[in-house]
């Protein structure tokens, strides 16, 4: 498996949690859905850190010393943040048109995030750690947040 494999593969289950977070507050299914609220909260924030504690840092080592796309997507990593609360608050108002509101934003903002990580950062990442990959994904695999 490569880093790109396995951190695409991260972004889909993310992308899923939030799903099921759509589908819990359509079915009004409150309780889920802050559970679901909660999950997709801790499992991004899981993903960031990965990136930011680890991933960038071994890139920004051997490429580019803190300054370029590593810059970009932890600046984007803020702006995802900073929704986090608006949704929690959405849930707990049992606001569906605000939190369907959010989530639509959320996404939009998302799949451009990604779309670059994994059409660009993630494939130099493989490039310039060559042989160390393996180590790195198993890495990955185990990080605890």
């Amino acid at each position: 498996m490569t880093i790109k494999d396995f951190m695409t593969h991260d972004h889909r289950r993310c992308d899923e949690i939030l799903a099921q977070l759509e589908d819990a507050v359509e079915a009004n299914d409150w309780d889920k859905a802050k559970e679901k609220c909660d999950e997709f909260e801790h499992e991004t924030l899981k993903h960031f850190d990965m990136e930011e504690s680890y991933l960038f840092p071994k890139f920004e080592e051997q490429n580019t010393g803190g300054c370029g796309p590593t810059h970009v997507m932890r600046m984007e990593h803020e702006q995802v943040r900073t929704v986090f609360p608006k949704i929690k608050e959405a849930v707990e108002q049992k606001d569906s048109d605000r939190l369907f509101g959010l989530t639509e934003s959320l996404m939009i903002l998302l799949q451009q995030h990604n779309s670059k990580e994994e059409q660009v950062l993630y494939s130099m990442m493989q490039d310039l750690f060559g042989e160390e990959n393996d180590k790195i994904v198993e890495n990955l695999q185990t990080y605890e947040y």
